[in-house]
């Protein structure tokens, strides 16, 4: 689920926007966008594969509501994280060598 849009990061380019396959997100006029429909999230991670600048953090886990809110500011390091593990922008190594499922038979 999409859990952090850093409002410092981002360029206003609107990619999650555009991206968005279940419109989670809506554009703001004259600033970044917002994060509208977060129950509407289906972790496809799209948002955070197409933001330039890595300012979406989308986490594969669910939520606990027994967690404190200050685990939200340390998944801030986690920012872009699942863009950075494939390879997906300037400077960084495409991963797609290193995967062997099709190397396995049936």
């Amino acid at each position: 689920m999409i859990k952090y849009l850093s409002e410092d990061h981002c360029i206003k380019c609107n990619l999650c926007v555009k991206t968005c396959p279940t419109n989670v997100f809506e554009k703001v006029e004259d600033s970044h966008p917002i994060i509208a429909r977060q129950e509407d999230c289906q972790t496809c991670f799209m948002c955070e594969l197409y933001c330039p600048v890595d300012a979406l953090f989308v986490s594969h886990l669910p939520d606990n509501p027994h967690e404190s809110q200050e685990i939200t500011f340390k998944e801030k390091e986690f920012m872009g994280s699942y863009r950075e593990a494939i390879g997906w922008g300037k400077g960084r190594k495409s991963t797609a060598s290193l995967d062997s499922y099709h190397l396995l038979k049936n």
